[in-house]
């Protein structure tokens, strides 16, 4: 069977748009492995030579790398060795612009990445020009090539692989939201930092506005961090109150960005059912809502009311703003967490045509080309609302984590009225995508402005309901 070749033109902020820039970074992350590939061996010889069996742990990986080396290395069950297994499969099976050929060497990658703060990261091109991109999300980078495999489907949905990846991907999380560490470091105006011009300019760019203007800081004349005592705290930042106003608040009728992203898709008439291995990767209802936690099934009831409706999906970029934001006036009726995946996507071809920065069949940005895919098998949080507007009725939104810790966070419980414009949640670090499900009895008219690959500002204006005869 052959694989689809799916489309999408901008990745802004997940793959740079240089490939110096990205071959810099794993230049410069594969020499710090090596080095500290070369270390853990050297110190483990001198352990064994002493026989030190204690020594000789005490200079392995990270703990936290540790634990996820035993989980698929199967230590802790030898009669287990798929995990292992399905990870030989990938280095096997990954293009050949994969940097990354054996488990150690993505182990050694993990021990570096995984003990510093993202970077904005500063290279040279062929003219000897200084240039820099943000990499936001380094560790998808590692991840990128290796998940567009026939192996890493079926290793990336496998539950115990995520569960060890979660508890690899939390350690990390605390770190960039620890206030007695050093999370806030690359918050700064040098050459590597987030707060340096060619960063600020990235943070500014598609008319998100003028940073300061823009974003609270805590203490903009706090030098270099401008007062974000973590990472976390940075990535989490909120906007000012006049920086994105909700667009007519007197109207019942009209739906705003529940966040600030890009628009992906508008899918209407969606099934219950229906099938992955499409080109067009089309929405299932059944496949978003299913929770095998809930052993009642009740979403099933979820699933009726809303077979036939409309799905608006838009994504995030890790610049972007990473709160979630109610669409319409209206109650909470439930929220859930789903827990799912981090990395799985649908194998493809590549890159289609017109998809800037890859060339057609480049295999780079799987993840992203999976948008829809996604939102039935990664970690997502949903939250029903059912709107005062009975023209519009009960909207689904999901938060999908994409990527990295990718934490959904919700801060709204069931039966809390809300307002258009109010927080209900946010992500913490990661990439994000999220949609807004709509009934088949909602007459839902999208706006001009809402097209593919554009832009959208929080509380801005996206749809109106249209009032039923």
């Amino acid at each position: 069977m052959s694989l689809p070749k799916t489309t999408l033109s901008r990745y802004g902020g997940w793959l740079p748009s240089s490939p110096v820039i990205r071959e810099s970074f794993f230049q410069a992350r594969l020499a710090d492995a090596k080095k500290r590939l070369a270390f853990i061996q050297s110190e483990s010889e001198f352990a064994a030579q002493a026989d030190d069996p204690d020594g000789k742990a005490a200079f392995g990986h990270i703990p936290s790398v540790v634990e996820f080396e035993h989980a698929i290395n199967t230590k802790d069950d030898p009669n287990d060795p798929r995990l292992l297994h399905l990870f030989k499969q990938i280095f096997l099976q990954a293009p050949e612009e994969n940097r990354i050929h054996d488990f150690d060497t993505f182990l050694g990658l993990l021990d570096t990445i995984l003990v510093e703060p993202p970077k904005f990261h500063i290279a040279k091109d062929a003219d000897d020009n200084v240039i820099g991109e943000p990499i936001g999300v380094p560790l998808y980078l590692i991840f990128d090539l290796l998940s567009n495999t026939a192996a890493a489907y079926d290793l990336f949905r496998d539950k115990k692989f995520n569960d060890a990846l979660k508890r690899l991907l939390v350690t990390w999380g605390d770190y960039l939201s620890d206030t007695s560490r050093d999370s806030n470091k690359s918050l700064h105006c040098g050459e590597e930092g987030w707060f340096s011009r060619p960063a600020l300019d990235a943070l500014e760019s598609n008319d998100r506005g003028k940073f300061e203007e823009t974003y609270v800081c805590p203490n903009p004349k706090a030098l270099p961090s401008k007062g974000f005592a973590t990472w976390d705290a940075f990535f989490t930042r909120a906007f000012k109150p006049e920086a994105r106003p909700v667009a007519e608040p007197d109207n019942k009728y009209l739906i705003r960005s529940a966040c600030e992203s890009t628009v992906y898709r508008i899918s209407r008439n969606v099934k219950e059912h229906d099938k992955f291995w499409l080109k067009s990767q089309p929405y299932s209802i059944y496949d978003m809502f299913k929770n095998d936690e809930d052993k009642e099934k009740t979403y099933l009831d979820d699933v009726r009311y809303f077979i036939g409706g409309t799905v608006y999906q838009a994504f995030l970029s890790p610049l972007d703003y990473h709160r979630w934001h109610a669409p319409v006036d209206g109650t909470i009726v439930k929220t859930v967490i789903i827990p799912g995946t981090y990395y799985a996507v649908l194998p493809d071809e590549g890159a289609g045509d017109n998809d800037y920065p890859l060339k057609p069949g480049d295999p780079h940005g799987a993840l992203i080309r999976s948008q829809a895919w996604i939102t039935m098998a990664a970690a997502r949080a949903l939250i029903f609302i059912q709107a005062d507007n009975p023209d519009i009725g009960l909207i689904c939104f999901i938060a999908v984590g994409m990527a990295e810790v990718s934490t959904v966070d919700v801060h709204v419980q069931k039966d809390r009225k809300v307002k258009a414009g109010d927080e209900l949640g946010r992500f913490h670090f990661g990439g994000s995508s999220h949609t807004l499900i709509f009934g088949p009895q909602a007459k839902i008219t999208f706006e001009e402005c809402i097209k593919e690959n554009r832009h959208i500002k929080l509380n801005s204006a996206i749809a109106r309901a249209r009032a039923r005869g």
